[in-house]
């Protein structure tokens, strides 16, 4: 894969006609150091959100060693790490790859949200006694951009008969949870800590982890979380709080917030119609989430190899390439009122789920790869962040607790 210094750079010598996948490493190993360093517990990267092997490769050597992975594929993709544990905290799946996971490569971790899950799992892999079962209980997600509590998640009325079973079951037995993508306040944290710590006390049950899931936000226009270390310090706190911080083991599976950074696309006005532009890439390619959750996104506009002067005074509607009418971004894009066909768009923060997403449709799933070593239009990890907090949960915390 060919590096460039930038990507105005890579247009000066090229004018390609695919969309291009532009690669800023660099950006995911700064993320992943942060994480390590700062996260109170252990750090599982969520494959799904970018499973590029140059990714993947970049997250281990900055020290990763616990990866989510879903499915057979995403764990294939991890299997020679040498020394990391995989966990598949996909909550249903089908039994054929639960024997597979546990028999052929050795998985030990399987979450879960129902009996019949537990059944599932205990059947497929042939009665084990060394298995490390995740209870996923549903938690609020109202603070979220991109809320997960519909399809996952046991409620109040059966996780406490299933956390007892499943601790029957268990060599090790956690809770897990998901306050949603993208989440915007980092006090849903602390109110799905609480909730689990109720579950504890309720039970009477001891566990020995607790995962507080994904949901750690990126930078996007408009949409800039708080600090990063605000909510690691919430989680802190809580956590110290349960009836089981001190035998208990935290960990956490970021996704996004460790690879938005990581990858921009590079794409190619192919017309202009009144105040519309037509791409070589759309919803249903690495535009799925401006297309489908209104995301937005930071963007240049580039011309011979140069960002194109003048004010992004000028809203656009966009439209993929596919025949397809509603191949469109629903959010008019500010652009140079002088936009014409052949200029090109540099799109960023499209290093989670981006390249994942995309389809072949209409035989358009084809992009090509580079590496760039310029920074992100935006970023978390570029900038310090911000430390001696002040900020105490305990009165939520407490607060919760009555509630529950």
């Amino acid at each position: 894969m060919e590096s460039f210094e930038s990507v105005c750079d890579y247009l000066k010598a090229a004018q390609p006609v695919n969309p291009v996948l532009c690669h800023r490493p660099h950006t995911a190993a700064r993320s992943a150091r942060w994480f390590l360093q700062n996260f109170p517990g252990d750090v599982l990267y969520a494959v799904k959100a970018n499973p590029a092997p140059l990714i993947l490769d970049t997250l281990y050597e900055a020290g990763i060693r616990h990866f989510d992975v879903a499915s057979l594929f995403e764990l294939e993709l991890v299997k020679g790490f040498a020394g990391a544990r995989h966990y598949c905290m996909n909550p249903v799946k089908h039994p054929d790859h639960i024997r597979r996971m546990y028999f052929d490569y050795g998985v030990r971790d399987f979450a879960l949200d129902c009996m019949d899950e537990l059944e599932k799992i205990f059947a497929a892999c042939g009665y084990a006694d060394d298995l490390s079962l995740h209870v996923r209980i549903t938690v609020d997600n109202s603070t979220s951009c991109v809320p997960l509590d519909a399809k996952f998640g046991a409620h109040p009325d059966e996780a406490a008969e299933l956390l007892v079973a499943a601790r029957t079951r268990a060599a090790a037995l956690g809770v897990s949870f998901h306050v949603g993508s993208q989440a915007m306040n980092p006090m849903a944290y602390a109110s799905a800590i609480s909730r689990v710590n109720s579950l504890i006390r309720d039970t009477g049950v001891i566990i020995d982890s607790l995962d507080v899931g994904g949901g750690f936000p990126a930078a996007y226009p408009g949409m800039q979380p708080r600090p990063l270390d605000e909510y690691f310090h919430v989680i802190s706190e809580a956590f110290n709080s349960t009836l089981t911080s001190e035998t208990c083991r935290l960990m956490c599976e970021p996704g996004r917030a460790l690879v938005a950074e990581s990858a921009s696309m590079l794409l190619n006005v192919t017309l202009r119609k009144r105040e519309w532009l037509y791409l070589n890439d759309g919803a249903y390619g690495s535009l799925f989430d401006a297309a489908h959750l209104d995301f937005p996104y930071p963007v240049r506009a580039i011309r011979d190899g140069q960002e194109i002067a003048g004010d992004y005074d000028t809203e656009f509607g966009l439209y993929g390439p596919t025949c397809d009418s509603i191949d469109a971004i629903k959010r008019p894009l500010s652009l140079p009122a002088g936009m014409r066909e052949g200029d090109y768009l540099e799109i960023g923060q499209l290093g989670a789920y981006a390249d994942s997403m995309r389809t072949n449709f209409n035989g358009f799933g084809e992009r090509d790869e580079i590496v760039v070593m310029d920074e992100p239009m935006l970023s978390l990890f570029n900038q310090p962040l911000q430390t001696g907090l002040r900020l105490s949960v305990s009165a939520a915390y407490s607060d919760e607790q009555t509630r529950d």
